[in-house]
């Protein structure tokens, strides 16, 4: 089946979208704004062209997307998307009413967010191309979904139903907080008298070797450092070096925290493994 895309949202995600599905060879009819900009292919009202498209997808933010799913129902309404077409939405989080009630009337409705940070849709087709999409809804929406990501080189993994909350927790844990450690990190070299360019820099640098080493295990099994050694009098100096540096003090002990169940998982010594966690927990009095 050839895939006809509609695209609502001119912004990052719907022009990352627009690019990365032309350059993958996927016919997109138009890409559609609310008012004139300088990427949109249309404005306004949804054009009669929209009913070329045998699905659209919806890239607006949560809080526009009700709207824009009454637009969208309004169009088919009359005619100007075709009827059986699966409309798609892009948030990670939303599950919209509006869409069910479109499903009930012959147009299946789903999820398609791309796991991929879109803060440059010039270079989000590569991004994507090996990435990930997490997809839910009907049938239909799902088989679409998996045709699409395939275009683009992406792959899929089904959000289990109701879990889309923790779904997106787990994103954003994986996809935010690693910039927000680097920041923290560098702050704190820069504190002590690094200079930034040096200090971001190395931050950069451990960070990469560290994803390195995902590629070659899973995160339990490759983690170092000295919460996984059971190294207490290393962890005792961190934490007396953090005093006054109340950020990076609570980042450093939260972190630990979660490094100690992992180096439960591994089967370290338990006797040093309590003699760390208690150390967190004293550092917090």
């Amino acid at each position: 089946m050839s895939e006809r895309v509609f695209i609502i949202g001119p912004g990052h995600v719907g022009r990352g979208l627009f690019r990365a599905f032309r350059a993958s060879g996927v016919e997109v009819v138009g890409l559609h704004g609310k008012r004139p900009s300088g990427v949109a292919t249309s404005v306004g009202n949804i054009p009669a062209d929209a009913a070329r498209a045998n699905v659209v997808i919806l890239c607006v933010r949560d809080p526009q997307l009700d709207d824009a799913i009454a637009e969208v129902s309004a169009a088919a309404a009359d005619g100007r998307i075709a009827r059986g077409a699966v409309v798609l939405h892009t948030s990670a989080i939303a599950e919209p009413a509006g869409l069910r009630a479109l499903s009930a009337t012959g147009f299946p409705g789903g999820t398609f967010h791309p796991l991929v940070p879109f803060s440059d849709p010039e270079v989000s087709a590569e991004l994507l191309r090996k990435g990930w999409i997490g997809i839910d809804g009907e049938n239909a929406a799902k088989n679409a979904s998996r045709r699409l990501a395939g275009h683009l080189g992406a792959r899929t993994l089904e959000i289990p139903p109701g879990k889309k909350p923790a779904y997106h927790a787990a994103a954003v844990i994986a996809s935010n907080f690693p910039v927000v450690l680097a920041s923290v990190a560098g702050h704190l070299l820069h504190d002590i008298g690094i200079p930034d360019a040096s200090a971001y820099q190395a931050v950069e640098s451990l960070m990469s070797g560290a994803l390195a080493n995902m590629k070659q295990g899973l995160p339990d099994d490759v983690l170092t450092g000295p919460v996984v050694r059971g190294d207490i009098e290393t962890v005792g100096k961190h934490l007396r070096a953090l005093q006054g540096h109340e950020g990076p003090l609570e980042v450093y002990r939260s972190l630990s925290a979660a490094a100690v169940e992992i180096a439960q998982r591994r089967g370290v010594d338990q006797k040093k493994l309590a003699a760390v966690a208690g150390l967190l927990r004293q550092s917090r009095s």
